[in-house]
């Protein structure tokens, strides 16, 4: 049996997850905000309405992840610490990350988006896009 380690002081931060139905409903209550933290080429592909983009990770690379030093400190730009949002990306491994980063840094109202922006697109309750007619 292998032990799980985490890194820092060993206190796992409590992530407060949302299903893709519960996300739906807060977004729509026009009360909670959205973070996007995919990398801008993503986002660009396809986004929430109203997210704003602050990317967790700068590039992921075979030989590894490239974390942004910056990201609590770009979110607390866009965000004050009590400020209700959620936190999303493609599957919902690197915004529970995130979340986590940013609840340590003492954000009380941030949500975890559970299965990420690809489980949103596949709820019934996600507004489906307008066709765009250009």
């Amino acid at each position: 049996m292998g032990s799980l380690r985490s890194s820092g002081s060993g206190a796992a931060v409590p992530v407060e997850s949302v299903d893709p139905e519960a996300a739906c409903a807060l977004l729509a209550s026009g009360q909670y905000g959205y973070v996007d933290v995919r990398m801008w080429e993503d986002f660009d592909k396809g986004h929430v309405a109203g997210a704003r983009n602050v990317p967790y990770y700068l590039s992921v690379t075979p030989h590894g992840k490239e974390h942004n030093p910056h990201f609590v400190d770009q979110v607390a730009a866009l965000h004050a610490k009590e400020d209700r949002f959620l936190v999303g990306c493609r599957s919902g491994i690197r915004s529970r990350l995130a979340t986590a980063d940013l609840v340590a840094a003492g954000f009380t109202n941030v949500k975890n988006l559970e299965g990420g922006y690809l489980s949103l697109l596949k709820s019934a309750s996600y507004p489906q896009p307008a066709a765009s007619h250009h």
